[in-house]
Order: C-alpha cells, then sequence, then structure tokens
C-alpha cells in the first residue's frame, strides 16, 4: 500500500476541519510527495500547540497514513514560530496547517510512546 502524498493529507485535513465547522489555513506549501507536515492549533487565547511527524522509531510499522506528535504544548506563538524556524534550516520543504481551535482539540492520529503501534483508532484514513 502507497503512502498518501503530503499535499492530499493537508487537503483532506483542511476539507475536514472546515466540514466540521472548524477554521484550517495552510499557510506554508512543502514537497507535493512527502514533505513533512506540522499543525500549529491556535487555541484562541493566545496559546499555541504544535505537532509534527513523530519519528519513525516511535512506532512499528505503518501501511498507510501518518502519525504526529505533540511537539509543543500550551506555548506562545513566538516559540512556534522559532520551532519552526529551526525546522526550515533542516528542511525547508515542509508543510505548515494552521487550525483554530478554543479547546485544543484536534483530531490527528498521534503515536502514543508506550504503543506497540499504530491501530484503526489513532490513524488519520481516508
Amino acid at each position: 500500500m502507497t503512502r498518501l502524498t503530503s499535499e492530499f493529507f493537508v487537503s483532506s485535513l483542511v476539507r475536514r476541519i472546515f466540514s466540521e465547522g472548524g477554521f484550517a489555513a495552510v499557510s506554508k506549501k512543502g514537497a507535493l510527495e512527502a514533505g513533512a507536515i506540522f499543525v500549529s492549533v491556535d487555541r484562541l487565547d493566545n496559546s499555541y500547540d504544535l505537532y509534527g511527524p513523530a519519528p519513525q522509531a516511535m512506532f512499528v510499522e505503518l501501511k498507510q497514513g501518518r502519525l504526529f506528535e505533540k511537539i509543543l504544548e500550551g506555548v506562545g506563538n513566538d516559540q512556534v514560530q522559532e520551532r519552526l524556524q529551526s525546522e526550515a534550516r533542516m528542511d525547508p520543504d515542509y508543510w505548515l496547517v494552521e487550525i483554530e481551535a478554543r479547546d485544543g482539540a484536534v483530531d490527528l492520529p498521534v503515536a502514543e510512546e508506550e504503543d506497540p503501534g499504530p491501530t484503526a483508532s489513532n490513524l488519520f484514513r481516508f
């Protein structure tokens, strides 16, 4: 099974957020096929969360979809921007999706370190 392109994943994520009555925007487009995807969550109280690709060591095998890890939680926008600038120095072809979520809740497939691998309940499937 092939992995979804970054462009397709981001497009689907944004459409899903809008269909659920939320707001999301792509503020940086990266490599169409395999660019890393970061998600910034604006909690609308001057605090932000940042999600990024989970290191492959965090999961056994992923046949489709993507897994994320929470990199920053409840920080100021300046800290998010600093982290993204650091990321850009290593890999300038990343994507950034910005989502507004007052409670910080976003439906992303998040890897849990103690999990042996991904399950149907924590994967973003299409």
